[in-house]
């Protein structure tokens, strides 16, 4: 394919999340936005908005002049796997909405089935896109903080009553809880940040509104490297301390820039997103000797919807290798599979770093 040519994309699902999505696609000079996919009649005004059309079932799609070179999946989660099979079977590089899938065995079958095929299969944790994850996966690759001993987290907020009210009451179920919902992405940008988990422990919180789905957890981490971790995770207190009140992301939830992780190396310690590096200096190596504080910069960057659409069209034209890969994103459901798991047992899960 050559590297001038733009990269046609279609959106598979117009919910809320699609049209995100496309519009990053039309903001990216890269790319063309080819059609959007969607059975519900709804869609017909997103297309109209979009200015592309609209096709009901991904075999129209694959009928139709609008064949694009790649899709980005955001139908709901038990539909990923089978959507995301027939647009590889149609010969289309697929981006993924997260979760990869809803159960284990599934993620695996669609992994084997984009290898298969020799084509690419993205899964869009797109926080690895975030200007603070960039700037602090960039300090830890080139070692300012030394080896990585231990890592500490918190995702804590308070979700209102309204949050479990039609038409989403599932939140109330088991897969409703904040694990799946929210763990998810923190367990992905650990694993970026840090590498693989292959151990985990959980105590859950109390609860306080009497669901079925878990309201949070206590976590102990240990991963491949040998570094180890705690994460508090709670979606019913009061709290500023969470991803997208920290980062600002998430356009809905007010910031409040307050750290989210503290990463301990033995050079220097980082918190993120306040981006503090805590070290000696040149100096003595000492809990007697003063620390120099450091506040890192954080270069302004595009929107992280909009920088993997242009990684996205980088790994279809060859250049670049996927940042998260169907492996990499059934590691996430994994994990968070044995946390619920450790939750049921009271004791440790280990989780194999192969045949995952």
């Amino acid at each position: 394919m050559g590297s001038s040519s733009p990269i046609k994309i279609a959106v598979i699902g117009t919910g809320l999340i699609g049209p995100r999505h496309a519009q990053a696609v039309l903001n990216e000079p890269d790319a063309i936005l080819s059609c959007v996919v969607d059975p519900s009649p709804a869609a017909e005004a997103v297309a109209k908005q979009l200015k592309v059309p609209r096709y009901a079932s991904v075999q129209q799609l694959l009928a139709s002049s609008s064949k694009p070179d790649a899709a980005i999946v955001c139908t709901p989660n038990h539909t990923h796997v089978p959507i995301s099979k027939e647009l590889l079977d149609g010969g289309i590089h697929v981006l993924c909405e997260k979760p990869i899938s809803i159960d284990i065995p599934s993620g695996q079958d669609l992994i084997q089935h984009a290898a298969s095929l020799n084509l690419h299969l993205l899964i869009g944790h797109h926080r690895r896109f975030n200007r603070y994850i960039i700037t602090t996966k960039r300090l830890l690759t080139s070692q300012s903080l030394g080896r990585i001993i231990a890592v500490s987290g918190l995702w804590t907020l308070y979700k209102p009553p309204s949050y479990f009210d039609a038409p989403t009451e599932w939140r109330r179920t088991a897969s409703g809880g904040p694990i799946l919902i929210n763990l998810i992405h923190e367990i992905d940008i650990l694993h970026h940040l840090l590498g693989p988990i292959v151990r985990v422990s959980a105590e859950a919180t109390p609860s306080q509104r009497g669901h079925e789905a878990e309201e949070g957890a206590a976590i102990l981490l240990r991963f491949a490297s040998g570094a180890v971790g705690t994460f508090v995770l709670s979606d019913a207190v009061p709290s500023p301390y969470n991803f997208e009140a920290g980062t600002g992301e998430n356009p809905t939830i007010p910031v409040t820039g307050q750290d989210i992780y503290r990463i301990f190396g033995t050079e220097a310690c980082l918190s993120v997103p306040d981006m503090r590096l805590w070290s000696y200096g040149q100096g003595e190596k000492s809990w007697t000797s003063g620390m120099r504080e450091e506040v890192v910069g954080v270069e302004e960057m595009r929107v992280p919807f909009e920088l993997q659409v242009a990684h996205l069209v980088r790994v279809v034209r060859g250049v670049e290798a996927p940042s998260c890969s169907g492996l990499d994103g059934l590691r996430a459901v994994v994990v968070c599979d044995a946390v619920k798991r450790a939750l049921e047992t009271g004791g440790p899960v280990d989780i194999p770093l192969e045949g995952v």
